[in-house]
């Protein structure tokens, strides 16, 4: 459980934002930008980036990123939208467990939906007061502070929402399902 040290063990705090992808950078911007969420829901939404900013409440929440590779930036300010508002309109179905965060670079990842309900999980445009940038996952990431930052997958594009757990693009390469950094579940054993 966490402490009152800010800092998850084996981590090392930095005033940097190192980049980490996959070395594809997708041709994606405010302009040609949309998400989708489907699958177990009443109701599919397509929305693009202007509606994203303008149908939605708008938040801005600062927290803590922690990456695998053992750093962690303090007091990232990020601002967007929390994905339980969008789920408010999808309405998922009783069935509805886990999603998927599918990006335009062909990533994916996969979490519990209700790790997605939590006030401090964002869909986000924003990062310190300025436009996401590309190399960040800009037009639009995710951020899910209570894990890892590759649940938090850049250049979102979908999340489709079903019953079974479907490991992502990391956790068939060996990389821990939960992902969990005050518990350390950085590999899978």
């Amino acid at each position: 459980t966490k402490s009152n040290n800010r800092l998850p063990p084996g981590q090392t705090i930095t005033e940097k934002f190192p980049v980490l992808d996959l070395g594809i950078k997708p041709d994606i911007n405010q302009s040609n930008w949309t998400l989708k969420i489907f699958g177990l829901v009443e109701n599919e939404l397509n929305i693009n980036f202007e509606e994203l900013q303008n149908k939605f409440e708008q938040v801005e929440e600062t927290s803590d990123f922690h990456c695998v590779t053992h750093w962690s930036k303090y007091d990232v300010c990020w601002r967007g939208v929390r994905p339980r508002d969008l789920f408010l309109l999808v309405k998922p179905k009783p069935k509805a467990k886990f999603i998927t965060f599918h990006s335009y670079d062909g990533y994916t990842t996969n979490l519990p939906l209700s790790a997605l309900l939590d006030d401090d999980v964002l869909i986000a445009y924003g990062y310190n007061g300025q436009s996401l940038e590309l190399e960040h996952g800009g037009p639009v990431r995710t951020v899910v502070p209570k894990r890892y930052a590759w649940k938090s997958a850049k250049w979102i594009k979908a999340i489709e929402i079903h019953e079974e757990d479907r490991p992502g693009f990391w956790e068939v390469r060996g990389y821990h399902n939960e992902a969990d950094p005050w518990k350390e579940e950085r590999y899978s054993s």
